[in-house]
């Protein structure tokens, strides 16, 4: 099982790249790997049976075997890689986002980390900045 959770993480993370940003609520990349396990871990098993990690090995044999994936796994694929990608926006965004919060509410505050310690503590903050926290999965 833990053999087939890192052949899924291998393909997410090799799709990641490939899917825009989405408007639905960002996954975990442990909750990702285990939707992927759950949902997909059969037609990589039946399909890609055999081949190493890496490379986006994983990926390009559930491309080649489209036809034979099962529709539970694509839509999932999807919608993970969707998630995950937005996650990823969110968090290279969030300083840019957030730059009027954290200089009204976060003054002398030092450190990424403060930083967003001093906009989640309950402070007010603009919503855009506020959904750009929890969408970076931070929250």
């Amino acid at each position: 099982m833990l053999k087939s959770k890192r052949l899924l993480a291998a393909v997410m993370f090799a799709c990641i790249a490939s899917v825009g940003p989405s408007r639905a609520q960002t996954l975990s990349y442990a909750d990702a790997v285990t939707k992927l396990a759950d949902d997909c871990g059969a037609d990589i098993k039946k399909l890609c049976s055999g081949l190493n990690l890496g490379n986006n090995r994983i990926a390009n044999c559930l491309a080649q075997n489209a036809a034979k994936v099962s529709p539970t796994c694509k839509t999932t694929l999807t919608g993970v890689v969707a998630s995950i990608s937005r996650r990823e926006q969110a968090q290279a965004a969030y300083s840019e986002v957030c730059r009027t919060d954290m200089a009204m509410r976060c003054k002398g505050v030092k450190g990424d980390g403060n930083i967003l310690a001093c906009l989640s503590k309950g402070r007010m903050v603009t919503k855009k900045c506020s959904q750009a926290i929890t969408d970076a999965g931070w929250r």
